[in-house]
């Protein structure tokens, strides 16, 4: 169960790494350099460049994903469902974000559009798999 875990690491690694490089440096940069006020960033108001909000948006992609990515991980790792497919859906799982991330931050087009969108897609299916895996192993246990 070392990978998954690894895996969901990861994830909280790069949620953190989207919010210092796309969103904590362009605030602390621009406050410095006085081209904003410490408080000019509020969240209901848009502003920064198109890429910024998308950064933004992704960041929030993350933070809304990655707890159902913990809850399949954590619980995983607690009925000790380890499997080398566990495993390579949890790394799949993890390059789908990183993906959908990425695609979201680079380019508002359509095309980026449906990438993410697949990427999305690749992350709902190894989500519900190793939900599937999990539970399994769960009603396993509890039938001895």
């Amino acid at each position: 169960m070392h990978t998954p875990l690894l895996c969901l690491l990861g994830f909280g690694a790069w949620t953190l790494l989207v919010a210092v490089l796309g969103i904590v440096t362009p605030r602390v940069l621009a406050v410095a350099m006085g081209t904003a006020p410490e408080g000019g960033f509020p969240a209901d108001v848009p502003h920064g460049s198109d890429r910024y909000r998308r950064t933004m948006r992704a960041h929030l992609n993350c933070v809304e994903n990655l707890p159902l990515f913990a809850a399949v991980v954590l619980t995983g790792a607690v009925v000790h469902a380890d499997s080398p497919r566990m495993d390579a859906l949890a790394i799949t799982y993890l390059a789908a974000r990183v993906a959908q991330t990425v695609i979201h931050v680079a380019s508002g087009s359509r095309a980026a559009v449906n990438l993410r969108f697949t990427a999305f897609v690749v992350q709902a299916v190894c989500l519900v798999w190793m939900g599937v895996l999990v539970a399994r192993t769960l009603g396993a246990a509890a039938a001895v």
